[in-house]
């Protein structure tokens, strides 16, 4: 037997955002807490979204790149102070995944590690969470979307928080706020979406709405995502990929795989800042040729949809479009040293994504896996 669920409201396509006030209403928030970070405060889009908004809405910007417990408990401090009703979130994954854990303790009492998926808090998350609306300005995440939350505690553990009720109860997809985006973000975030995809047509669950979900997004990125970051205005490409994004959010409530739970552990290195895009784009092709004999069927339909001839090396021309969009060659050139490998493989093997790779994979594995991405 297999639970099959989709999933939320979204809205989609150029302009959209203006329709930020009517979801508002829908949803009954009257007092939003509006949270995004520094970077997007600079560029105008926070005050476009604030016009929208009830007059006094309060703004959060303290996002770290990595979303981490101190931000969340700092930002549920003024949810509370505020007296606020529910969340915008306006961002790439992580104001998305801090808004998802303030809505969480919002209507949770602490401590948040109780709510971790492997500790057990699947079952203590109920539908008491704070409504959420999410408003994406990257084409990568699918966090929008998505029912998990991936926030770092005080210790660098990088956990999932995952539940149906921290799906955000909107989604407002507008591509215009992605015009611009600068060549290497498109190129990282639209490479953690297209990893979704992957990741999610081959998890060895049943869901074959989810697959053919993944097949088509895939595709979509695979043939936009140069002409994005060649052309930041491409207002047709920017569309594509933010579709691909959304597709690749919808699909992952399939699970994961190894790609993930290799940048998850990464992601909680206290002595290196990694971007999750930029990791998964260096770990894919390594981790999809390790998979590939798990499903020949899945890789030959993957070949299909990206437009391969039959019987490509899909991870090599998953290497070569790495080049091509100047992702770092490998994990050194990021900071990401030997003596670091340990911690990684112990928190590869306790990460939520583990247990839905195609291949089962051992510690060594992961270390042959991560050895191949030490340049």
């Amino acid at each position: 037997m297999s639970l099959i669920t989709y999933l939320t409201t979204i809205e989609f396509g150029a302009g959209v955002l203006d329709t930020l006030p009517q979801h508002l209403q829908a949803l009954g928030i009257k007092r939003p807490l509006l949270v995004s970070d520094r970077g997007l405060a600079g560029t105008g889009v926070v005050d476009r979204v604030l016009v929208l908004c009830p007059a006094g809405t309060p703004v959060f910007l303290d996002v770290p790149s990595n979303p981490t417990e101190e931000a969340v408990v700092a930002a549920a401090a003024v949810f509370a102070a505020e007296a606020c009703d529910g969340v915008v979130a306006l961002g790439g994954g992580s104001p998305i995944d801090l808004a998802k854990g303030v809505a969480l303790l919002a209507s949770h009492p602490g401590p948040l590690e109780q709510y971790a998926m492997i500790l057990g808090g699947l079952d203590r998350i109920t539908a008491s969470v704070a409504p959420v609306i999410a408003i994406p300005t990257t084409a990568g995440t699918g966090a929008e979307v998505g029912r998990a939350a991936l926030l770092t505690l005080p210790d660098g553990r990088k956990l999932g928080f995952i539940s149906p009720h921290l799906i955000p109860r909107r989604a407002i997809c507008d591509p215009e706020l992605t015009l611009g985006l600068p060549p290497r973000l498109t190129a990282a975030t639209g490479l953690d979406a297209f990893s979704h995809c992957i990741e999610t047509l081959f998890s060895p669950r049943y869901n074959p709405p989810a697959d053919a979900i993944a097949l088509d997004g895939a595709g979509r990125i695979w043939r936009s995502i140069e002409r994005a970051v060649a052309d930041g205005g491409d207002i047709g490409a920017r569309t594509e990929m933010m579709m691909g994004s959304l597709q690749g959010g919808l699909t992952f409530q399939k699970g994961l795989g190894a790609v993930h739970s290799l940048s998850h552990a990464l992601g909680g290195l206290k002595a290196v800042a990694l971007h999750h895009g930029t990791l998964n784009a260096i770990l894919m092709p390594e981790v999809l040729a390790f998979n590939a004999g798990a499903a020949p069927h899945k890789l030959a339909l993957l070949t299909t949809a990206l437009g391969l001839p039959a019987g490509s090396d899909v991870p090599d021309q998953l290497r070569k479009l790495n080049q091509r969009l100047q992702i770092p060659a490998g994990l050194r050139t990021l900071g990401v040293t030997d003596d670091m490998l340990d911690t990684v493989i112990a928190g590869e093997l306790a990460d939520h994504s583990h247990a839905t790779n195609p291949t089962p994979m051992s510690a060594a594995d992961y270390r042959a896996v991560l050895t191949k991405t030490m340049i």
